[in-house]
């Protein structure tokens, strides 16, 4: 099914009744890598999920947008399909959407799922300096020797041959987006989340680590962690019979109403 939001088809499931549940995916995923966590509540209250603009099947924004622009985006959404008392599901780039939407628009939300979350600006060791400027110098070698185009196609070139996965995958407006994004500090709002908050997070998470869960727990009042041992960064697949067994508990007294 689609939506139309600010003139952006916005595709989106929409199954069974009772308590809503509102799914919100990683970068470069789509509903379907939510799925897994569909299945698990489905029969058991209303899965909301979607494709966010620029990933699945739905419309790609037309300017760079920021993770505040991606809440809108979901609010007008909820709006539209007049959902309340949401329990909102989040992982890595859905989570870092789902931080904004439970504090700017926090009336919305009943209870928040935080899975592998991004949001926290990653702490810059000097392992980091080291890669960040040899990588800059290997840049500045790389325009200096190599031959042909304007100076501009050189840079496109070299970032899509050593430039991060998700930056390469990325195009024009979304590659735009996702350096906005993940500038995007979201720790001073943590405080301000006021729904219970159950962080689900993998022990050998190398996107978002698992300090930054811990950090979560710690900033955000009525919050819990869990850590899936040996998962990465999806946490609900690798450890999926755990996971589910969390989720049951923590929605128990939500499910069929």
């Amino acid at each position: 099914m689609y939506v139309s939001i600010d003139g952006l088809n916005i595709n989106y499931i929409d199954e069974g009744s009772g308590k809503t549940v509102l799914l919100l995916h990683g970068w470069g995923g789509s509903i379907q890598t939510m799925r897994p966590i569909a299945d698990i509540l489905n029969g058991k209250c209303r899965v909301v999920a979607l494709d966010l603009p620029g990933f699945g099947k739905s419309d790609i924004p037309k300017a760079p947008w920021n993770s505040y622009d991606y809440a809108l985006c979901i609010k007008k959404f909820i709006d539209k399909l007049r959902l309340d008392d949401i329990v909102l599901f989040g992982h890595s780039h859905g989570g870092r959407i789902s931080i904004v939407l439970s504090t700017v628009y926090g009336s919305v939300v009943k209870k928040l799922v935080l899975i592998d979350s991004a949001g926290i600006i990653p702490k810059k060791k000097l392992k980091y300096y080291i890669k960040v400027y040899s990588f800059k110098l290997f840049k500045k070698i790389y325009l200096l020797f190599s031959k042909g185009d304007s100076r501009e196609q050189k840079i496109e070139s070299f970032y899509n041959k050593f430039g991060s996965v998700d930056y390469r995958e990325s195009q024009g407006v979304m590659r735009q987006t996702m350096v906005r994004v993940i500038h995007d500090n979201l720790a001073p709002l943590l405080p301000k989340i006021k729904v219970p908050t159950l962080l689900i997070w993998g022990e050998n998470d190398q996107d978002t680590p698992l300090y930054m869960g811990k950090l979560m727990e710690e900033k955000i009042n009525d919050s819990g962690l869990v850590v899936l041992k040996g998962a990465g960064h999806y946490s609900y697949i690798d450890c999926y019979g755990q996971f589910k067994a969390v989720i049951n508990v923590f929605l128990k007294d939500e499910f069929n109403k």
